[in-house]
């Protein structure tokens, strides 16, 4: 595979609005409806959030943001819309991107990362579970999760 690169990008740019949408369709097909009316793309703005987006020789192949949930002296984060081009699927990308997020949550003072993913996502499920994510049942008390979900934490 040619270099990959991974770099914060504004939510405003078409690379992470691109990765965002692709994101949000995807779940849609997947789960049906209209997506998720608990989240939005002002999730994703600094200073509260942030978006990474990846590249393979300038060319759009995926990307994951964080937003702040619960209460701000918590640094908790959630990561949202981890997404990488399907014709990639399974060569290191998602794994970049999530260790990328990893060090960037951290580098912007946040102590535990949360996400979720569902039952139509069988692919996520294991791969959060092999890459040292933890399976809880909750979210933080004031923090939205969807009844089906697969929650999971890792602490940074």
């Amino acid at each position: 595979m040619d270099e990959l690169t991974i770099k914060e990008e504004s939510i405003d740019s078409s690379g992470a609005l691109s990765v965002v949408y692709a994101a949000s369709d995807e779940l849609i097909r997947r789960y049906g409806g209209q997506g998720d009316d608990h989240f939005t793309i002002n999730d994703l703005r600094s200073p509260n959030g942030f978006f990474l987006v990846a590249r393979i020789e300038g060319h759009l192949v995926g990307g994951v943001g964080v937003r702040a949930i619960s209460d701000p002296s918590q640094h908790v984060g959630e990561v949202k819309r981890l997404w990488v081009r399907p014709d990639l699927h399974r060569g290191g990308i998602a794994k970049s991107l999530m260790n990328e997020i990893e060090i960037h949550a951290k580098q912007k003072g946040y102590a535990r990362l949360f996400l979720e993913t569902g039952p139509a996502q069988p692919e996520a499920i294991a791969f959060y579970g092999a890459t040292g994510w933890l399976s809880v049942s909750e979210f933080p008390a004031d923090a939205f999760s969807h009844a089906i979900a697969s929650r999971y934490v890792k602490d940074l």
